[in-house]
């Protein structure tokens, strides 16, 4: 069993001999990750856009919340430093 991990974490795939093959498979990994940045841009885009809609839709809920507010007291407590002396 260890002789398989080891075999699958060290694979190495072998690349092309021929120049115009490397490039080739090269743009090719360009080309897919601008496209997985534009679909991910896409994406964010559209999610913040349905919150802002869905944001906008409902104006009068926020409202509600501030009326739902606990009023209370409170007192200040001075934090004193603290003595090193050996007495």
């Amino acid at each position: 069993m260890p002789v398989f991990i080891h075999r699958a974490f060290t694979y190495c795939p072998g690349k092309p001999r021929s120049h115009l093959l490397r490039l080739l498979i090269g743009l090719l990994g360009l080309v897919l990750l601008a496209v997985l940045v534009v679909v991910g841009l896409f994406v964010g885009l559209g999610m913040l856009l349905f919150a802002a809609v869905r944001r906008l839709m409902r104006p009068g809920q926020r409202a509600a919340a501030v009326e739902d507010a606990l009023d209370g007291e409170f007192t200040v407590v001075e934090k004193r430093s603290a003595s090193l002396s050996l007495r």
